[in-house]
């Protein structure tokens, strides 16, 4: 068994004083993402071709001179500024969101996630402090659940940027000016507070701060930290894989080929197909989560077999969830996947061949019928269906609203839901992200759901019952709405009387969250 890497961050995190004094701030780039989002940022637009070739030429010579020391951040920062004179801010922000999507959210670290969350536990006070704009960092601060930010910032004037910046700048002496306004309007005690940074540039505010706490360190703030005994921590989770890392991914995904090849022999002497298939899913799902170093920590397993045949549905969040699943259930399975699975070559035919169902998305009444099969799986074979009610991976653990397909198929076929909640299978490979790194996944199974009294009528209510079991698993808030009644004895009726439909519960409107920059 591989013995999980130590995290001294997190565990002094988890060991603190609690309370609302206590601030702890984090850097952007570097801290909380690997990499730099303003590299993300210049390369999405120059693949997109909103950069001419006067403002490439440019922009890479102003970086080149910032990297020779010969210009400061403050002109980094004009030089891009003026790039952006003219532009709608509107539009901006919509990029930072499509940014974070496509580039942004696959490079947060989740052992940074997991320091994040544990200080929120704590009750402190959790802000980012970066030299980067509110464009790079909201969307992935909302991620995370942060909503004080302190940053740079481009003038706007009448939703237009000018093509000037905002001083003082979030940068060196800048952030401890908005540590100290962030402790002026919290009543924070910054000597008792966290301050997470790579970088030698934020020296002042690591030396203002109680506890300064070096991640992902340069080698400047790595010296100066050894030289000041400041415990230092670093992360392996993101970044530039390493060979091992893809050729643990490569064997992985192979290892779906070999293993149904290794089950042609069963299906050739004996004839059954359902037998090949079972043990080629079981070697698969052991073989995969093997090479990539992925261990599982499963809370509750024997509800994964209590009540078959049933329908499996699981919270999905990586292409790593395949093996996991294959290597919890291993047999008697069916799943749902995408039409565009079945195009791949080899991949598809082999999916097709242990039974999965390929539906489009796109179209609901098509997918609806094409699960038609699936009942019959369920009534006369005995299978168990798996299927991923988000209809899609989700590109952060936070849970994503469930479509209806799982829960009408429970229904039809008579038979229970079976939760699988995934933690964090993020860890190993996120949304667009090609390769799997080595990863501790956590899984709970929730006992089965009797779905013998549901109706259409109330389906929507039974849905948000089970997402909400998916939330309150997975530590994060719960849908408000109503909540399905259980069917009522039937009675001998007096006389006939006018039914009267109840109205549905009104949902509360969330608070809106003021943005802070």
């Amino acid at each position: 068994m591989r013995v999980p890497r130590p995290q001294p961050h997190l565990e002094e995190v988890l060991a603190s004083e609690p309370g609302s004094h206590i601030a702890a701030l984090f850097d952007f780039d570097g801290t909380i993402i690997s990499g730099y989002s303003a590299t993300a940022m210049l390369r999405e637009k120059f693949q997109r071709r909103e950069m001419s070739v006067e403002e490439i030429a440019e922009t890479a010579q102003v970086v080149a001179q910032h990297s020779l020391g010969n210009i400061g951040f403050s002109g980094l920062m004009s030089a891009a500024a003026k790039f952006m004179k003219g532009v709608d801010e509107e539009s901006f922000t919509q990029f930072g969101e499509e940014l974070y999507k496509k580039h942004i959210a696959r490079k947060i670290y989740p052992e940074t996630r997991a320091i994040i969350e544990a200080h929120q536990a704590k009750g402190h006070r959790v802000a980012i402090i970066s030299s980067a704009t509110i464009y790079q960092i909201e969307p992935t601060a909302r991620d995370l659940g942060i909503t004080d930010i302190k940053c740079s910032a481009y003038e706007i004037e009448d939703g237009v940027f000018t093509g000037e910046i905002v001083r003082p700048l979030c940068f060196g002496e800048g952030k401890v000016l908005a540590a100290e306004e962030l402790a002026a309007e919290y009543g924070l005690d910054l000597d008792q507070s966290f301050f997470y940074s790579d970088s030698d540039d934020d020296i002042e505010l690591l030396e203002r701060v109680g506890k300064p706490r070096p991640l992902n360190p340069n080698m400047k703030l790595k010296g100066i930290a050894d030289e000041r005994n400041w415990p230092v921590q670093r992360f392996a989770s993101r970044g530039t894989p390493s060979w091992i890392d893809y050729t643990r991914t490569i064997y992985a995904t192979g290892s779906l080929i070999g293993a149904f090849a290794a089950g042609l022999p069963i299906w050739a002497l004996t004839r059954s197909q359902r037998e090949a298939v079972n043990f080629s899913m079981g070697l698969f799902g052991d073989f995969a989560t093997a090479i990539t170093g992925v261990e599982l920590e499963v809370e509750d397993e024997r509800h994964l077999w209590s009540s078959r045949p049933c329908v499996f549905i699981f919270n999905h969040q990586s292409k790593a969830d395949v093996m996991i699943l294959a290597k919890l259930i291993r047999r008697d399975m069916g799943g749902v996947g995408k039409k565009e699975i079945r195009d791949i070559p080899i991949l598809g035919k082999l999916m097709e061949w242990g039974g999965t169902v390929f539906v489009d998305r796109a179209d609901g009444k098509s997918a609806i019928k094409a699960m038609e099969p699936l009942v019959d799986a369920i009534r006369k074979e005995g299978k168990s269906i798996c299927i991923a009610p988000e209809g899609t991976r989700s590109l952060t653990p936070r849970l994503e609203p469930f479509k209806k397909g799982a829960f009408h198929l429970a229904m039809q076929a008579g038979v229970p839901l079976v939760p699988i909640v995934i933690h964090n299978a993020t860890d190993v490979a996120p949304k667009n992200e090609f390769v799997m790194r080595p990863a501790t996944v956590r899984v709970t199974v929730l006992p089965p759901v009797d779905t013998s009294a549901w109706s259409v009528r109330t389906l929507n209510a039974h849905v948000r019952e089970v997402r909400n079991m998916f939330l309150r698993t997975l530590g994060q808030a719960e849908e408000e709405g109503e909540v399905a009644a259980p069917a009522p004895t039937p009675k001998p009726a007096k006389k006939a009387e006018k039914k009267v439909e109840p109205k549905p519960a009104k949902k509360k409107a969330s608070p809106r969250k003021e943005r802070k920059a």
